[in-house]
Parts: structure tokens; C-alpha cells; sequence
């Protein structure tokens, strides 16, 4: 059964754009991709829509509907009232393109500067070896499809441009948190992530979790914890004692554990 969907979508570019209205025909089980859809094929086909997979899995179509970043193709028409008007804008946080594709380069800049995984040498028979529970931590961490939503969404980088240069956002401390939790990695990442990456202008309002569309516990198991360990470096009175004297963790690869 179909019905008659009000739309508003923001056109525009970097000199500037508005909101425009629209009312296309949708049927019971669409998104909002396919409305979008419609729209680009039957009133507007120079709308500029950013997708690919439509499954959830390549965060290619991110952008605000109604104000809250989401994914257009898991985003259903089922969520609002057939009266309602959806609102589409493009993600606030980052340089419009044209109409709904924003310029996320910024993202892939950050990523540059993030040390790359770092395993020990190899054993005796060529293999490296890590209980599975740890094997089992780090699963959570590996299903971010770089939607950005979360980047878009915190309010360091979505309110204050000049954060930019200084905060890698909640995207990349998951990535920073997935490496240092690695058994098997051995690169110390800690002065980095308080550092050149601002964990510290976080203040865990968990915005970034609420709008993860894998479910990623971003703030309680990969902010937080990190932050711990931060913290344990900079200001643990016994670790620092053990730092002085060359105390080191056999369990972390040589590498001083602080």
C-alpha cells in the first residue's frame, strides 16, 4: 500500500543552499533511500546522493534526517507518521559537495596519522599466538563501517571547526583503543591518543554510541578505557616508580606498560 510521502531536502553547494520541498508517491517497506530515490528519478535528477551497497554495510549514504545523523538505506519510512515530513540535510560536522555528499576527507587525514598495527617477531614455528578472549574483545571494534555518523554527531567537531586539527573524534579512538587492547601489538600508543589525537577535550556524553548503527559501545568500551589507561601513564604514583627503575610487563610484547 502506498502512500503520499512529504519530503524537504537541502540543495545547495559550499557558496550556500536552502531547503526544498517535495511530496513523492512510497510504498509500505521503503527507506528513506528509496524515497530519495524517487525524487532524483521523477522531479529531481541532478539531486546529489552519496550510496552504494544500500545493505548498512559501506556508510557511503550518511546524512540527517530530521536533525539525527543515520544511514539513508536503515532508515525506514515505518519510523514516522505517513503526516509526518522528513527532512533530509546533508551531515553538518563536514564541507558540503553538492546537496546531501559532504566532503569527509577530514576522517581519512586523521587515519594518516595513527600508527599502524606493530606485531612482535614471529615464534619459533612462524606463528603468533593470543588467547581467544582477546580475539573475542576486539570483534567489537573491527565492525565500524566509517559511516561517520559518530564523527558527525560529536559536538567537538560538529560545533567547533577549530577542534579540527587537534581531535581525531570518536571514529579513530575506537582504532586507537582496537590497537593498544591488541595482545599482540606493540606500539604505545597512550601520548598519542591524550596528545596529537585530543582524547582529553572528550567528555563522554556517549553521542557518538547512541548513533552507531553497528551498536559499537564506542564511549563505555573504547573512549573510557582508554582514557584509564591515559590517566594510569600520567598519573598512577607506582607505575611511575616502575618506569623509573625499568620495570616492564612480559606480557606486552617489551614494551614498558605504564
Amino acid at each position: 500500500m502506498g502512500y503520499d510521502l512529504k519530503m524537504r531536502i537541502w540543495r545547495g553547494d559550499q557558496g550556500g543552499g536552502d531547503l526544498v520541498d517535495h511530496t513523492v508517491e512510497v510504498s509500505d517497506g521503503e527507506v528513506v533511500l528509496d524515497a530519495l530515490h524517487r525524487v532524483q528519478a521523477t522531479q529531481a535528477g541532478d539531486l546529489a546522493i552519496r550510496w552504494n551497497c544500500k545493505a548498512g554495510k559501506c556508510g557511503s549514504c550518511s546524512a540527517e534526517i530530521n536533525g539525527r545523523p543515520r544511514l539513508l538505506c536503515m532508515t525506514r519510512l515505518s519510523d514516522f507518521a505517513e503526516s509526518e515530513t522528513i527532512t533530509v540535510t546533508p551531515m553538518r560536522a563536514f564541507p558540503v559537495i553538492r546537496d546531501l555528499v559532504t566532503d569527509v576527507s577530514y576522517n581519512y587525514e586523521k587515519a594518516k596519522e595513527l600508527p599502524s598495527f606493530a606485531p612482535p617477531p614471529r615464534d619459533a614455528d612462524n606463528k603468533r599466538r593470543m588467547a581467544q578472549v582477546d580475539v573475542e574483545r576486539g570483534q567489537e571494534f573491527r565492525k565500524c563501517i566509517e559511516c561517520f555518523l559518530c564523527q558527525d554527531t560529536c559536538h567537538v567537531i560538529r560545533d567547533h571547526e577549530e577542534n579540527k586539527p587537534a581531535f581525531a573524534g570518536p571514529r579513530f579512538f575506537l582504532r586507537y583503543a582496537e590497537l593498544d587492547m591488541h595482545p599482540l601489538d606493540t606500539h604505545d600508543r597512550r601520548e598519542l591518543v591524550q596528545g596529537a589525537a585530543g582524547l582529553g577535550m572528550c567528555n563522554i556524553t556517549k553521542c557518538c554510541t547512541e548513533v552507531c548503527p553497528e551498536g559499537i559501545k564506542i564511549t563505555d568500551n573504547a573512549i573510557i578505557p582508554m582514557k584509564e589507561r591515559v590517566v594510569d601513564r600520567k598519573f598512577d604514583p607506582l607505575l611511575k616508580i616502575g618506569n623509573l627503575i625499568g620495570l616492564r610487563n612480559k606480557d606486552t610484547g617489551g614494551r614498558t606498560e605504564v
